[in-house]
């Protein structure tokens, strides 16, 4: 499977990765924000002992401190943790490095780190959080992925089910979700027609 599978939740507690596990779901992140170190790494190493067993992969944002400590696989930044980041330390440990970008300079910054993919959002407006960069509309994933080439594209911010084949036909590689499955009022089911709509594709 690649990676990160088409289907890209992001949630922000145990609860739902083991929910979402469950349900087969390929690859999960985990972001739960304002931890300290002891209760980051608490929250990590819960939630990679709920995933043992299963195929699913989680994804471990801001906390790579937590996520080393822990031996967890795959870990996401967003720009200002990456400023801060510890990359030689990441890479020692065999991390793969998902970043979040918003601009071309953002950009930048994040091909310079080599990542193992490269996340473009808000794509619609979000109600989910403050956004200091404005919705980047569907085509500004045709550009990034020019810019970028063989480098996985995530596309993150307001989507929903129904404008994922847009979304890919512009050239995102996976679809990073949150409200359209923490907010839904039957998530189960919502989680269950994502998967369907994207069947192991290449």
């Amino acid at each position: 499977m690649p990676y990160p599978d088409r289907f890209y939740p992001v949630v922000d507690s145990v609860a739902w990765v083991a929910r979402l596990a469950l349900l087969g779901v390929g690859t999960v992140q985990l972001r739960a924000k304002g931890l300290d170190d002891s209760e980051a790494l608490q929250i990590v190493s819960d939630a990679l002992a709920v995933i043992k067993g299963t195929d699913t992969k989680l994804v471990v944002n801001d906390y790579w401190r937590a996520a080393i400590i822990a031996g967890a696989k795959h870990l996401h930044l967003g720009q200002e943790d990456l400023a801060e980041a510890d990359l030689k330390a990441i890479r020692d440990t065999g991390l793969t490095l998902g970043i979040s970008t918003h601009d071309d300079a953002e950009l930048e910054t994040a091909l310079r780190a080599a990542p193992d993919y490269i996340a473009l959002g808000p794509i619609f407006p979000t109600t989910l959080k403050s956004m200091r960069f404005a919705p980047q509309g569907i085509a500004k994933l045709t550009e990034w992925k020019r810019r970028i080439g063989n480098i996985p594209l995530v596309a993150i911010g307001g989507i929903k089910l129904e404008q994922a084949g847009e979304i890919f036909a512009a050239g995102a590689d996976s679809i990073a979700v949150v409200s359209d499955v923490t907010q839904n009022a039957e998530p189960d089911a919502r989680v269950r027609a994502w998967l369907q709509d994207q069947p192991e594709a290449a």
